[in-house]
């Protein structure tokens, strides 16, 4: 028998398309997660869309904005799970953690966007509350930027060192493919 794994697409919002003109890594990463929601749809396994409200009243993601809308092919349907954060963090103060634990899920794949930001934090959390958790990077993309010692760096490059933070200690990193493989036939 199977244990269902609870895929949790995080921040798939149309927000995320007017950022500032930045070069990001995995162009292909939203035909990934419809790939993978289809396959989840399909299996009848659990389906979670994060949607990130942010508290600033200028931000793309404020409430009221149409950046707070989630990227068309990538909508929740109406049985789906739908958690709403404020902060970088899928699990907090979201009610996230009860719901997987009162379904008795125990293992998680996470996709979605930024690599370094919500999907790091959210794989750590995940982690460190005892799920397994599986994180597709295929599936996942950041955006280019300046590192603390004043380094320029690649999309591929923090996307990369994201990766490699969880890989490991808090989550299993692994290709779109792999964890399709891991649905039930």
């Amino acid at each position: 028998m199977h244990h269902p794994i609870a895929l949790i697409i995080i921040d798939m919002q149309r927000g995320i398309q007017q950022l500032p003109e930045r070069s990001r890594n995995n162009p292909q990463a939203a035909e990934r997660i419809a790939v993978l929601l289809a396959a989840w749809r399909s299996a009848g396994w659990p389906v979670v869309h994060i949607r990130h409200i942010s508290r600033e009243a200028g931000s793309v993601f404020a409430p009221g904005q149409p950046g707070v809308e989630f990227h068309p092919p990538l909508a929740p349907l109406p049985h789906e799970a739908l958690f709403e954060k404020n902060t970088t963090d899928a699990f907090l103060h979201s009610g996230l953690e009860r719901w997987l634990r009162v379904r008795g899920i125990e293992s998680v794949a996470l996709v979605g966007v930024a690599s370094e930001n919500s999907v790091e934090n959210s794989a750590r959390t995940a982690g460190n509350l005892g799920f397994r958790t599986l994180v597709a990077e295929d599936a996942c993309f950041t955006y280019a930027k300046t590192d603390f010692a004043g380094t320029p760096r690649s999309a591929d490059e923090v996307h990369a060192m994201a990766m490699a933070n969880l890989h490991g200690e808090y989550a299993r990193v692994l290709d779109s493919d792999t964890l399709l493989g891991m649905l039930p036939q």
